[in-house]
């Protein structure tokens, strides 16, 4: 069995395959305060509560953007499922061209993500992740990785607006009926939600048009915490793929372990 771990600022993501199948996936919070051994029984709880045991697992790989978690993910790791993980970072085999300036500045979870896609849908393709920070990634259709976008992510900026505003109110992230607010709730909702939608698809328009001598691009994918919250009022993301860094990671695994 293998054990898929994706670390992101918000959630850390985590499934369990046997083969090709995904067994089970859970998203709990990112703590960069909680210590190795805090970490191990939270996964023993989870897999217990699930009928699995840590000593079924064979394997470990880990991606992860959150650098000062490493060393405590690794630690819990070896000690608890008494493996040495594989680490989603230069030098581990991906069998994508990666054409950035400089590839190390990649983000893992973006690698990843763009492995499994091609995979899957093919390309030219387009993927955009809904993170703490949304990402584009622009894959060609012969594979090649060919950089993409970054913006501040939906709750970001809610914070930001809510923390530089003395009268705005906190607000849940959900779509209201109306562009048009009559209340403020409704408006600010209305601003974050429709205005992301403006954002992804306008950014998403520009590479197309940059990269149309790559042919048609048949797929943009969401993935994400918040892809769904976007994509069904986007007009080009057609497919929402929320466990695609997981099966990323599993064929990446696949690629380093042959």
């Amino acid at each position: 069995m293998l054990l898929a771990i994706d670390v992101g600022n918000t959630n850390i993501v985590f499934g369990v395959y046997e083969g090709n199948k995904l067994i089970n996936d859970w998203r709990i919070s990112t703590d960069r305060n909680k210590t190795s051994d805090e970490y191990g029984i939270l996964f023993e709880h989870i897999f217990k509560y699930h009928g699995l045991c840590l000593k079924d697992v064979d394997d470990v790989i880990v991606s992860s953007v959150v650098p000062p978690l490493m060393h405590t993910l690794v630690e819990m790791i070896t000690k608890y499922f008494d493996k040495k993980p594989l680490v989603v970072g230069p030098g581990i085999k991906t069998g994508m061209n990666i054409k950035y300036d400089d590839p190390k500045e990649l983000g893992a979870d973006r690698i990843v993500n763009a492995v499994a896609a091609y995979d899957k849908y093919g390309g030219p393709l387009i993927i955009v992740d809904f993170g703490t920070a949304i990402t584009f990634c622009v894959i060609s259709k012969d594979g090649d990785y060919l950089g993409g976008a970054i913006t501040p992510g939906i709750k970001i900026s809610s914070e930001a607006l809510f923390s530089r505003t003395s009268k705005l109110p906190k607000v849940e992230l959900t779509k209201p009926r109306n562009v048009i607010g009559k209340n403020t709730v409704n408006s600010i909702q209305s601003g974050l939600i429709y205005g992301y939608v403006g954002l992804v698809d306008y950014i998403v328009e520009k590479i197309m048009e940059e990269i149309k001598d790559e042919g048609e691009v048949k797929n943009v994918i969401a993935t994400g915490g918040l892809a769904s919250l976007i994509a069904s009022e986007s007009k080009y993301i057609n497919k929402i793929d929320k466990l695609l860094t997981l099966e990323g990671l599993r064929i990446i695994y696949e690629k380093n372990k042959k």
